[in-house]
């Protein structure tokens, strides 16, 4: 898998990691009941973070990426983007995983799969669909604006976003192998995004 592949993926991290910057800072201080702008600001760039996600495996593929973004600009609905996905690229969402000294003196972590604490592809559906409420302004006949929903669920929906991104493997559309992609390294800048590669292992050799 050409390099220029996988940085076309880390490109669209980078763009996560400032999006979430702008979360962090509308969101680092307490919200007043009638901040409703600031709590629209937010869900935007949750929104764009969701569809960065969905679609970051694609970005590395010029076509395929092509078929599926043609889909998405007749009509965004997350549950059936997703399964378009799906059908396109099977493993194209992020799979978090913990990393742990191994025992191995040939390997330097062990790779475990993060279970339960990150967003889900299930919950990023159901959470774009409910920000979908913040984008348009309230028909005054109509059902109000549930702030306090979101006001409620963001510091989570992040939290889990961070979860599923800061480790994780990447499986790129016709490779065999996988890529693991570091959010965030002590060593390097801010706005850097690391990865590393591992290929299959192969039949053992005969002696």
């Amino acid at each position: 898998m050409p390099k220029a592949d996988i940085e076309k993926y880390a490109d669209v991290m980078r763009e996560i990691k400032q999006r979430v910057n702008v979360i962090n800072r509308f969101a680092s201080g307490p919200l007043e009941p009638n901040t409703h702008p600031i709590l629209e600001t937010i869900g935007l760039q949750f929104r764009k973070v969701f569809e960065l996600i969905a679609f970051a495996s694609l970005a590395a593929n010029k076509d395929e990426y092509a078929t599926a973004y043609s889909d998405f600009e007749k009509h965004w609905e997350a549950a059936k983007l997703v399964k378009r996905l799906r059908q396109i690229s099977p493993m194209f969402y992020p799979k978090p995983v913990i990393e742990t000294p191994s025992s191995d003196p040939k390997a330097k972590s062990h790779l475990l799969n993060r279970v339960g604490d990150y967003l889900t592809e299930d919950e990023l559906v159901e959470a774009h669909g409910r920000i979908g409420s913040l984008m348009h302004a309230a028909n005054p006949y109509g059902s109000p604006i549930k702030y306090d929903y979101f006001q409620k669920h963001f510091p989570d929906w992040l939290q889990r976003t961070m979860n599923l991104l800061n480790s994780h493997q990447v499986h790129l559309p016709a490779d065999p192998g996988f890529w693991l992609l570091h959010m965030h390294e002590p060593q390097r800048k801010e706005h850097e995004i690391a990865y590393y590669r591992f290929e299959p292992l192969g039949p053992p050799r005969a002696l």
